[in-house]
């Protein structure tokens, strides 16, 4: 079914359209492939690959994900399966940051049409390097996927579960073990450190709890989401791509909401 609908999409405007919106809005890809100037995203090397995160675990370098990066040498269901599975053609396993375990939840459509996307950015001529890990990598995150739908687009949890899991929100705003972020008990609690330029930021409590989002209402929080700035004006730091998550939907944004107010959770670390 999957490659019956990346072959039949691949050409299709819609797709294409809903390709872009994923790539550079819900699933925020340049947030960690684009290289950073110091006003933020170097916009003619878009996808072109950087340093993301470096720390006892690992070094973290986003590839060239342009069609003149490695993956223009990869099919189109072989840069599929490494989006939503974590395999390389190879076999080899990518790792954290990515954020395989919620991007095993995209759907066949969803992944055709990022994969249609990526194949037309425009070409950037860069190699950013390799990344490299201190800690134990699984051989895979799971089975084999097959096939992969999506719920109705409506505003409710179930949909906005499902725009967390594109936009990996959990990834982030879980704690990290040597594993990955914990997506147990932990999930949506916090506590996951982020080093940078502007030094270190730590990703808050997402739970509908008090030391979470619970205070806070609704038009608040997509004003965090969105502009990165709390109810008193104070701007939120990065890494979160908030450029990126302005230009949601308001249906997403919405259904991210509903779904972040159900879920239960303990407090802050």
């Amino acid at each position: 079914m999957f490659l019956a609908s990346l072959a039949g999409l691949a050409g299709a405007e819609g797709h294409m359209d809903r390709g872009e919106y994923l790539v550079t809005t819900v699933m925020a890809c340049g947030n960690c492939h684009t290289p950073m100037g110091p006003q933020g995203p170097i916009a003619d090397q878009a996808l072109a690959g950087r340093l993301v995160e470096k720390n006892p675990m690992f070094t973290a370098i986003a590839p060239n994900i342009t069609p003149a990066g490695r993956v223009s040498d990869w099919s189109d269901e072989a840069l599929a399966r490494a989006i939503r599975e974590g395999l390389r053609p190879d076999g080899t396993v990518i790792g954290p940051p990515m954020p395989m375990l919620l991007y095993r939840h995209i759907s066949d459509d969803d992944l055709a049409a990022v994969v249609a996307y990526l194949r037309r950015v425009p070409a950037v001529e860069a190699d950013p390097g390799t990344s490299e890990y201190n800690m134990p990598l699984p051989p895979a995150y799971g089975p084999p996927i097959d096939s992969v739908g999506a719920p109705a687009a409506a505003v409710n949890a179930e949909y906005g579960e499902y725009v967390a899991q594109l936009a990996h929100c959990m990834e982030c705003h879980s704690p990290m073990t040597p594993q990955g972020p914990d997506l147990g008990a932990n999930m949506g609690r916090g506590g996951f450190e982020f080093h940078g330029p502007w030094g270190t930021s730590v990703s808050a409590n997402l739970t509908h709890h008090d030391d979470g989002l619970a205070g806070y209402s609704d038009a608040e929080i997509k004003t965090m989401i969105t502009q990165g700035v709390r109810p008193d004006g104070e701007r939120m730091m990065p890494p979160m791509p908030y450029g990126q998550f302005a230009g949601m939907t308001d249906q997403d944004l919405d259904a991210l909401v509903v779904y972040l107010r159900a879920l239960p959770g303990p407090p802050d670390l």
